[in-house]
């Protein structure tokens, strides 16, 4: 019996992806901290095409873009490892430079090379990275919070003029966001709290408000350490969570929960498209009213076709169901405050088309150990206090 071809690794252009995306978070870990536009006159330590780079601007682009690839690193070895003990046949990790998105990345991958053959190795390839990751999230954020500065660290930032105000004032963050920042032209990013997230920080002072966040590049490392480990965890197709999924409750099942939780992020993203285009879908002309929900529904009734593979009764009825649920959702401001994020029809288009919601079938269908069910439900768990239905979005 003849095995498989095996492929050789590209040690180059793996080490050449990393050291890429080293650079790329590093220089928008740098940007987004923003301390070394307050010390211009610190002496460059060297130019990097043209532009003079400070201690100050490495020193916060490095604690940011290490802290961040030490996750990525970590939970693609996992899967990595996994598979290698396994002997299914994967590449190294293939890292994603991306300087332009504002984190510096899109993460990175790992190629299974064979078709997995058993839900056990399923199981183990798929739970070991986002397991794995999720520890390192864990102490990066741990490590954040332990080591956060007073609230005074904030004046060593540019703006923020009404913020440093209030904090000379009351030596603390507001309770609320201080809106006249945003009058002076500028977006401020907003990052969604998550389950997990809220614990750790009740037992640490001087915990920064979500919105100024970014300017700890420990705390927000991790913090997308968790943001990313949800994203994998997310129960459809073959993401992680989807293998977990699929190997702990089956393809009957799983099938179904996969479209339950993709019609919650098309319920959030449809609240969240309406609340943006408020000003059509709320008119006061009846007809433009009625032709802007028409366009709505036709966004649904695609993405529900796909979903329910072209059976028109579950695809009516969904769409009748979750439009009703859009539109009374939409009267709640807390609703609209709290769950409409209208990027989650972006990430339904990609589920859709690229990522599948259903899991292939795999040869062997035997079933998982105790300790695997013990942690598949761990891995759901992680999901459910990592995720955020507004994880990342511009206020």
């Amino acid at each position: 019996m003849s095995s498989l071809p095996s492929e050789k690794d590209r040690y180059w252009l793996h080490a050449l992806l990393f050291m890429l995306t080293l650079i790329s978070t590093t220089w928008a870990g740098a940007e987004m901290t923003g301390r070394f536009l307050v010390y211009e006159s610190a002496p460059a330590l060297f130019s990097f095409f043209g532009f003079p780079v400070t201690a100050p601007f490495l020193a916060d682009g490095l604690l940011f873009g290490g802290s961040l690839l030490l996750f990525l690193t970590v939970h693609e070895f996992g899967h990595y490892f996994a598979a290698r003990f396994h002997k299914v046949s994967t590449s190294l990790p293939y890292y994603i430079p991306f300087p332009f998105n504002g984190i510096g990345t899109f993460g990175a991958v790992i190629r299974i090379r064979q078709a997995i053959p058993s839900m056990t190795k399923l199981f183990d390839i798929g739970a070991a990275g986002p397991l794995a990751g999720f520890v390192v999230a864990f102490m990066v954020l741990v490590v954040g919070f332990a080591t956060l500065p007073g609230p005074e660290y904030i004046e060593g930032m540019p703006g923020h003029d009404r913020l440093k105000e209030y904090i000379v004032q009351n030596d603390a963050f507001p309770d609320e966001m201080i809106q006249e920042d945003l009058e002076e032209g500028t977006l401020t990013l907003l990052v969604g709290t998550t389950p997990l997230y809220w614990i750790v920080s009740q037992f640490f002072d001087d915990v920064p408000p979500m919105w100024e966040m970014y300017h700890y590049p420990i705390l927000f490392a991790g913090w997308l350490g968790l943001f990313f480990t949800a994203l994998n965890l997310l129960p459809v197709g073959q993401l992680d969570g989807g293998h977990v999924l699929y190997a702990l409750i089956g393809p009957k099942w799983h099938s179904l929960v996969a479209r339950v939780f993709v019609m919650i992020l098309l319920f959030s993203g449809g609240m969240g498209f309406i609340h943006e285009m408020k000003p059509v879908f709320w008119s006061w002309d009846p007809l433009l009213g009625q032709f802007s929900w028409v366009i709505l529904s036709s966004i649904l009734y695609f993405y529900l076709n796909r979903l329910f593979q072209n059976k028109w009764i579950w695809t009516a009825g969904s769409l009748i169901l979750l439009v009703t649920a859009i539109a009374a959702g939409s009267t709640s401001l807390w609703m609209v405050d709290h769950l409409a994020y209208s990027v989650w029809l972006v990430w339904c288009l990609i589920i859709l088309i690229l990522i599948k919601v259903d899991h292939p079938p795999v040869l062997y269908m035997e079933k998982l150990t105790g300790r695997r069910k013990l942690l598949a439900i761990l891995s759901l768990l992680i999901f459910a206090l990592c995720f955020s239905i507004k994880p990342l979005y511009i206020g």
